[in-house]
């Protein structure tokens, strides 16, 4: 009929009145081979052994009343593969027989599995979540310092552990800013402003309460339910350091833990022996103690500017400056740095000290703009240095100019590529992307050939 959509079932089965199967036809939806061999059968034996009482109580209802309910069973095929199909059984014409149409469920059954599975997912996900937030509020509120959740649009507290209820008489929905000092407001909005841009900021001293105690405060930016908010840690800061006479004593370790550049002391197998906050929270760690004994390489490991590389240059030189690599934390934020390092002492026992300094913010320059320029800049401040050295000072045009500096250039990455592959010629060629005629040549025209180690054993000179 024109505009009515009619169901096709999945499978159709003609049957006699005690339930043989005489006929049977499959609709596209079901692959199956075979089914001929259903024909001279009873029902009940093609479905599995628990749907055999099904199909006689099917068969025995359309007998009796002439339509039967539905009812589903396992349809087993003759090729071991079962399907949950859901039949009806209705009378054709007095005794002529009867009529299975039957529709299958697989796809219901697949939703009803992805289903449950994902009410599974669900609650697992929602368990651990549960979990993470109970460590969370054991943590806040076990620390001894005072820690706050400020609202990052109007400074609310959002939260409060004991100490900063204790210490601070700060509870949650107290506005932190009438809590501060006057002249403290502007700093402390400065340094919340920072940490908003930057993720952190360095740490500062404020006047908090009617005591107007000196605290000192760290911020850091994170994620909560209702969006971003400001964490802050405060502790005592200590009192003031008076004018300092000749006479008067200096805490070095009081200093070092104020630097706002992160300070560590490692020994000779790079392992942590001493740390200040700063880099404590440079490497997103809990505290001090969570990285003491552990190897500074853990969070140092950029290829080429790892450990090995700054304890190396070191060693040959005695002290390093504006090294320069990255930072990775514990939390997944990556951070450019610059190490200045000095040694203590020599041999086992010795001690190394590295001053680092976040400079993710500068602008960043290449490599090869900082060498080209400071070529450019002893050219014109000291010609006679120039690799021909046969121009006259202060006179040089802009091509002799560019020649002599691409020169420096060349001669510096060839240097270094034979540094870093132990004056082996063939590892450098491949390095610096030139066959081996190239690199020859230019160790020869750069008078370098002194600089480098013999080939490795079997390898010839083309």
């Amino acid at each position: 009929m024109s505009g009515v959509n009619i169901a096709e079932p999945d499978i159709t089965l003609v049957l006699n009145m005690d339930g043989v199967i005489q006929d049977v036809s499959l609709s596209g939806a079901i692959a199956e081979g075979q089914i001929a061999s259903w024909r001279g059968r009873p029902w009940a034996e093609t479905v599995a052994d628990i749907g055999g009482g099904k199909i006689a109580r099917i068969v025995e209802d359309a007998r009796r009343t002439g339509v039967s309910a539905f009812r589903q069973v396992n349809q087993r095929f003759p090729s071991g593969r079962e399907l949950p199909i859901e039949y009806t059984t209705v009378r054709v014409g007095g005794k002529g027989g009867l009529l299975a149409i039957g529709r299958s469920l697989q796809a219901v059954a697949e939703l009803q599995t992805r289903l449950i599975a994902a009410q599974q997912a669900m609650e697992q996900d929602y368990w651990k979540l549960r979990e993470v937030e109970t460590r969370y509020r054991l943590l806040f509120d076990a620390s001894v310092e005072a820690v706050l959740l400020l609202k990052v649009d109007d400074l609310r507290i959002t939260e409060a552990n004991r100490a900063a209820m204790r210490a601070l008489g700060l509870s949650r929905g107290s506005d932190l800013l009438a809590e501060i000092a006057p002249d403290d407001r502007d700093t402390l909005q400065t340094m919340l402003t920072r940490t908003r841009e930057h993720g952190r900021a360095p740490g500062i001293v404020v006047h908090v309460g009617h005591g107007r105690e000196a605290w000192a405060v760290r911020a850091s930016l994170m994620a909560s339910e209702a969006g971003q908010a400001f964490l802050l840690q405060l502790a005592p800061a200590d009192r003031a350091l008076p004018g300092l006479g000749p006479n008067d004593h200096i805490s070095l370790d009081t200093f070092a833990e104020r630097l706002p550049d992160a300070l560590v002391v490692i020994d000779d197998d790079g392992m942590i022996r001493r740390a200040n906050r700063s880099f404590v929270d440079l490497i997103q760690a809990g505290a001090e103690g969570a990285v003491i004994g552990e190897p500074l390489g853990r969070w140092l490991s950029q290829p080429g500017a790892d450990l090995g590389v700054l304890l190396a240059n070191l060693a040959r030189h005695g002290v390093v400056r504006l090294f320069g690599t990255r930072l990775q934390g514990d939390l997944g934020t990556d951070t450019d740095v610059e190490i200045s390092a000095a040694r203590n002492g020599e041999g086992k026992g010795s001690t190394i000290a590295l001053l680092m300094r976040d400079v993710g913010r500068r602008l960043p320059e290449p490599s090869e703009g900082r060498t080209l320029r400071a070529a450019l800049a002893s050219l014109i401040g000291h010609p006679g240095n120039s690799p021909s050295g046969n121009h006259p000072s202060g006179k040089i045009t802009l091509l002799k100019l560019v020649d002599e500096a691409v020169e420096i250039v060349e001669r510096h990455y060839i240097e270094a590529a034979l540094e870093m592959v132990d004056g082996n010629r063939t590892a450098a060629a491949e390095l610096l992307g030139l066959s081996r005629q190239s690199l020859y040549k230019k160790l020869a025209r750069y008078d370098l050939d002194g600089n480098t180690e013999p080939e490795e054993a079997g390898t010839t000179l083309m």
